[in-house]
């Protein structure tokens, strides 16, 4: 089937993928007057007296926005505004569909950080979250964090769902593959905003009892090859990374990092990872290759190079690691818990109901995106670490 033409002849048909429906109808004089004049007046009046009482009376209590200024539309670049709308599109489909939230797109005639993050301060009592998207590293890691007190979670989801997903199909991968946290090491191949987000989630991938675990290592490769001290071109977020990964003193390119990794994770670009590189790499290695549309290296020719499990980023292969199986309920589990922020306990538990949610295989380390149940287990999980943190 040609993907291409019939997304393209179906988005022309449709107009887009999502609409608004109303929840009351104004079907005669009685329902238009409660829904709007005269009677909106004293909801209105109530919310005026008490803001709090906006998520009991508005669409704020199940509502996202997804906010992008399309400068890092994954597989695609900077594409702007305009053509990264389908894509905003996509992303509140699937919110709707699989975790019953309603969310709307926002793409923004900006790449300024600043601009950005002053409009969604402006915005945000429309809301119950921001869904931060395709917006370029190191920005997004500024936006984000400057928008963390505005009283609604507000996460960027290249960065965590990916790093959730990443940490939940990794731990059951290490079960098939009969490997051990602590033992292994590992390169990630692509140092923006997933990558950073990877590394750090990896550094403490196993809590249980408070107790946190990290892998032995962390090799990172950014376009310029191995992450190391010695590296004077390095920006804040990539020096920070520095202080807990290559303990080794790794320098070179990847060809370097892999020899003898056990685990190899591609958040880069198509063809990376070679052959003959996976050759060289620990016995039965673990690969998420894992860049859209093409990943680092197909998976059969992993295998006959002698991985023992791998997955990418795309549903028409098996072990898809997708951030689509994270943010939809990592959102509806914020929203439930009211919730103002999204933190490190929440997106650990997420990504351990994600990994409970499914009885590992070689080719089935997560469940399948369509596979729904996965979505409450992680949205009871994520509203559970909330409200905990409140008490």
């Amino acid at each position: 089937m040609d993907f291409n033409k019939a997304s393209l002849d179906a988005h022309r048909e449709k107009k887009g993928k999502i609409e608004i429906a109303p929840k009351m109808h104004a079907t005669d004089m009685e329902s238009l007057s409660i829904a709007y004049t005269p009677g909106v007046a004293a909801v209105s009046r109530a919310i005026a007296a008490d803001k709090s009482s906006v998520w009991d009376y508005t669409i704020k209590q199940n509502t996202i926005a997804v906010v992008t200024d399309g400068s890092a539309v994954l597989g695609l670049g900077n594409i702007g505004a305009e053509a990264a709308l389908p894509v905003m599109e996509g992303k509140c489909m699937l919110f709707k569909e699989m975790a019953g939230v309603d969310a709307f797109p926002i793409c923004l005639a900006t790449q300024d950080a600043g601009e950005i993050i002053s409009i969604v301060r402006n915005m945000a009592p429309t809301f119950g979250g921001i869904n931060l998207e395709d917006i370029a590293a190191p920005k997004c890691f500024e936006i984000e964090e400057a928008l963390q007190d505005i009283g609604i979670p507000v996460m960027h989801d290249d960065q965590h769902a990916t790093s959730i997903v990443i940490q939940a199909a990794l731990q059951n991968a290490l079960k098939v593959a009969g490997k051990r946290i602590e033992e292994l090491n590992v390169v990630i191949n692509g140092a923006g905003a997933a990558g950073i987000s990877t590394a750090k989630m990896l550094n403490c991938i196993n809590i249980d009892a408070s107790v946190c675990t990290s892998v032995a290592d962390i090799v990172m490769c950014d376009s310029k090859g191995i992450i190391h001290n010695g590296r004077r071109d390095l920006n804040a977020y990539k020096q920070e990374i520095v202080k807990f990964t290559n303990k080794r003193g790794l320098s070179g390119g990847l060809t370097e990092a892999v020899k003898g990794a056990d685990v190899f994770i591609g958040l880069s670009v198509a063809g990376a990872l070679t052959n003959e590189m996976v050759k060289s790499m620990a016995d039965g290695p673990i690969i998420f290759a894992m860049a859209n549309p093409v990943p680092e290296i197909m998976p059969q020719d992993a295998l006959d190079a002698g991985a023992s499990i791998v997955g990418t980023g795309r549903s028409d292969f098996p072990n898809q690691i997708n951030n689509v199986l994270a943010f939809p309920g990592v959102f509806r589990g914020a929203l439930d818990a009211k919730a103002t922020r999204i933190t490190d306990e929440m997106k650990i538990a997420a990504a351990h109901a994600l990994a409970r949610s499914v009885k590992p295989a070689k080719d089935k380390i997560l469940p399948h995106a369509t596979e729904k149940g996965y979505v409450k287990d992680i949205a009871d999980a994520v509203a559970k670490a909330a409200t905990d943190a409140r008490k």
